[in-house]
């Protein structure tokens, strides 16, 4: 029976002490062959706790079964095996083989092993990115964009609604400002946004990626794929933001209401990862990335333009169309073309203003059949979708003098003639004339409390304006309806039906 690694060091230990196999199996309780035996294997330097291989049914076979494990590269299954061996003459059990075949497979990968030389990241030169699935918005996906610098390891995570080209160019500047440069490279996996296709293992990249690269001053790298040092970076951060942000039973993270939400979370999770001791570095990421700040080359003013959205022009009604769907712009930028991307639950609309780029508006998003028009975008049109009212246009000298008495005429003027009013230009003339003795604007006062409550009779002018001067103010206008009525009521009628009741 094999002795246990604790009972050989005795059996050494009180040899040692005896120098005398008899003695030293009296001390350890064992025979004088078995203490003779392991200090036998300990001076032929051999190791005293090693198994002796027995022999196997097997061992005739191995060959074969060698064979074929090298022929599969180390991946076909023990039962195929012990299939071939059995139609060879094999008559032992379907356990031996399989230890057997584990023997194998684990010598095979042992010899064929793929080595790689360490990645050693130098400050300013690598930018990292790969994207992660997000949680989800009101049952809309989102996703993750994840970066990081390899040397500083500071990361920023961003959510975006997707992974297309107009949001990874957006998302790359965002996260280049955050950190305040551009490295020497972005690498990143071989997405379709990215590497458009492989010639003979070439990666051929995306034109826009390329111009991309150019803009801000990089170049655009692809990993190579299974290679654990330029991808495992990635993918750790974005295991690790997936962790945190996405709710699960594990961090009980309440879901997320609006899109804001997640982006605040976002930045709450990078500022906490990068505040804190990174376990490769043993520094914290952000105090690195000051130090790697100055070997970052600085970016352009504005962003590169898939950064800003898909392109648009401007039509004649100061609108252009997203989604199917029309969204107003501030006046001046007729027939100009802007750039529109999704932000969150917002369009927003970026265009050149003089010497750079300024956003000019910004909508909630829409369906098709509901456009955005905003009221400020249009100041000389009154909103809504009721009539519009004609604007008073004078063209004889007695329209302007009577319009020049001011806002209230012309209001007395835009109501008299929706009511019908009759006799319009002599009532016109005779408040003209009542200017010129009482005051414009007196008589102009008058005029707006007159169309305020639908009083153009001939009479009702000079009134209002001799209780003006009496009274220094207007006062509480009334309304000829039911409860100003001179027609008598039946109010007695009810009173006498109270006292009959009574009686």
């Amino acid at each position: 029976m094999t002795k246990s690694g604790r009972e050989i060091m005795e059996i050494l230990e009180a040899y040692d002490l005896t120098r005398c196999a008899h003695s030293a199996a009296q001390l350890a309780g064992t025979d004088r062959k078995t203490v003779a035996r392991y200090v036998a294997l300990r001076e032929a330097g051999a190791d005293p706790a090693a198994r002796e291989r027995r022999s196997r049914s097997i061992d005739a076979f191995l060959g074969k079964a060698e064979e074929l494990v090298d022929r599969s590269n180390g991946k076909i299954r023990a039962d195929v095996v012990h299939r071939r061996l059995t139609a060879m003459g094999y008559d032992g059990s379907e356990r031996t083989t399989r230890r057997a075949v584990a023997e194998l497979k684990a010598a095979w990968r042992g010899g064929h092993r793929r080595t790689y030389r360490p990645w050693v990241p130098e400050p300013g030169m690598w930018l990292q990115w790969d994207w992660g699935e997000g949680p989800r918005i009101a049952g809309r996906r989102t996703q993750l964009f994840c970066c990081w610098l390899a040397w500083s390891r500071f990361r920023v995570v961003l959510p975006s609604w997707d992974q297309g080209l107009g949001s990874l160019t957006g998302c790359l500047d965002r996260a280049l400002r955050v950190i305040g440069g551009a490295p020497a490279y972005l690498l990143t996996d071989n997405a379709k946004t990215v590497t458009v296709e492989h010639v003979a293992g070439i990666p051929v990249r995306h034109p826009d990626m390329v111009a991309l690269g150019r803009h801000y001053g990089c170049t655009v790298q692809t990993c190579r794929p299974f290679d654990p040092e330029s991808k495992g970076g990635t993918e750790a951060t974005v295991k690790i933001a997936k962790w945190d942000l996405v709710p699960a039973e594990a961090n009980l993270r309440e879901q997320y209401a609006t899109f804001a939400g997640l982006e605040a979370a976002c930045a709450e999770f990078s500022d906490r990862v990068n505040g804190r001791v990174h376990r490769e570095s043993a520094a914290v990421p952000v105090q690195r990335l000051a130090a790697e700040r100055s070997h970052l080359h600085r970016l352009p003013a504005d962003p590169y333009v898939l950064a800003l959205g898909e392109e648009r022009l401007v039509n004649d009604d100061q609108t252009i169309r997203f989604g199917s769907v029309r969204y107003s712009t501030p006046p001046g930028h007729v027939g100009d073309r802007v750039w529109c991307r999704v932000h969150g639950s917002e369009l927003v609309i970026v265009a050149r203003v003089g010497a750079g780029l300024t956003e000019i508006a910004r909508h909630a998003l829409s369906t098709p059949g509901n456009p955005r028009i905003a009221d400020e975008h249009y100041p000389g049109h009154p909103g809504g979708n009721g009539p519009r009212q004609p604007r008073p246009r004078p063209r004889t000298a007695a329209e302007v003098a009577f319009l020049d008495l001011g806002e209230g005429a012309a209001r007395w003027l835009t109501e008299a003639a929706a009511a019908g009013t009759q006799r319009v230009r002599l009532k016109m003339a005779r408040a003209v004339e009542l200017a010129a003795v009482v005051g414009a604007a007196n008589v102009d006062q008058a005029l707006g409390l007159a169309a305020i409550w639908s009083r153009f009779a001939d009479e009702d002018l000079p009134a209002i304006v001799d209780h003006l001067a009496a009274a220094g103010q207007a006062g509480q206008g009334v309304t000829a309806d039911e409860a100003h009525s001179a027609q008598p009521g039946t109010s007695s009628w009810a009173a006498l039906g109270s006292a009959q009741v009574t009686a």
